[in-house]
């Protein structure tokens, strides 16, 4: 039994396979074919935190393939303390064909993945975000033509963003530069482990992100306090004050550099309309992939899954 509970279980071939599903899934549905392929199919999503765009895109995936969502929070599923972690993923399991999960914690994904015994998508966790990094590097590809000699700079906290996009940019031999204040780093324990399994990966951390840019052909961000940071809202934007990214910083990237954020934005912390909002922005073209590449990851799970 596959999952995508995280990047760092997945190969370049996984990850190209994912793509050609969207590239292909996407072709048809632009088209007004929207092929069944999942037809009696069901999805359960099973949400602790807020969403829009995880929700919408994976309802929408299973509406586009055929198949059938059901929407419960970690309280009416039980997992406010009214049954155990493993009893409610083999019940849901029993029900669903898929199981997408939003949680606080990696290990109630892991849990989940263990017993459940159908396919557990990682919707996002404090860890680990692989369905956006997937969008990312598939809006990259689709926008330049090619990931060839393309280089990404993330600019904010080395948050679960930015750790799937590392694991991400690895596989897919993209020079990898993250930009952030001291003590918000990618932490060394990660770093480790990511070379451990991707020991040719091109990373770099810069602190300064002007000169994290240089070069640059996307220039991505992200809030600077994600949900359960709610209390650190304020310092943060003391302290991440010089990372926002303005016209300025954009206009020293490369020539053309495209602006990517995974949204929700904070206009005018992280970035400013002039950005977001302005030409160099793909960021809404990366919101709309989240659909498509939810459908490949779905096709492809049932896919591997059926061998």
């Amino acid at each position: 039994m596959r999952h995508l509970d995280t990047l760092l279980n997945f190969s370049t071939d996984d990850v190209q396979e994912i793509f050609a599903i969207a590239d292909e899934l996407k072709s048809q549905s632009l088209q007004g074919n929207r092929e069944p392929r999942l037809a009696g199919s069901v999805l359960t999503m099973l949400f602790e935190k807020p969403s829009l765009r995880t929700r919408i895109s994976f309802e929408a995936a299973m509406a586009h393939l055929g198949g059938t969502c059901i929407f419960l929070s970690t309280a009416e599923a039980g997992l406010n303390g009214r049954e155990s972690a493993v009893d409610v993923a083999r019940v849901l399991g029993g029900y669903s064909d898929f199981v997408v999960m939003r949680t606080f914690e990696q290990s109630l994904i892991d849990q989940f993945a263990q017993h459940a015994g159908c396919a557990v998508i990682n919707g996002l966790s404090n860890d680990s975000h692989p369905c956006q990094a997937l969008t990312d590097f598939f809006t990259m590809r689709e926008e330049f033509g090619s990931l060839a000699g393309r280089r990404l700079t993330y600019i904010g906290d080395g948050n679960n963003v930015a750790k799937s996009l590392a694991i991400c940019a690895g596989l897919l031999k993209v020079p990898y530069v993250v930009s952030s204040p001291a003590g918000y780093e990618l932490t060394p324990d990660f770093l480790q482990q990511l070379k451990r399994i991707i020991p040719d990966i091109d990373i770099t951390l810069i602190e300064d992100p002007h000169a994290a840019v240089n070069d640059a052909d996307v220039v991505y961000t992200d809030v600077w306090a994600s949900m359960g940071q709610e209390s650190e809202s304020n310092a943060r934007k003391q302290i991440f004050g010089p990372y926002r990214v303005d016209a300025d910083l954009m206009a020293a990237a490369a020539t053309g550099a495209k602006f990517m954020h995974c949204l929700p934005a904070k206009r005018g912390l992280e970035c400013t309309d002039e950005v977001i909002d302005g030409p160099a922005s793909i960021a809404f073209q990366q919101a709309e992939n989240r659909m498509h590449i939810a459908k490949g990851v779905l096709a492809w799970l049932s896919n591997v899954n059926a061998k």
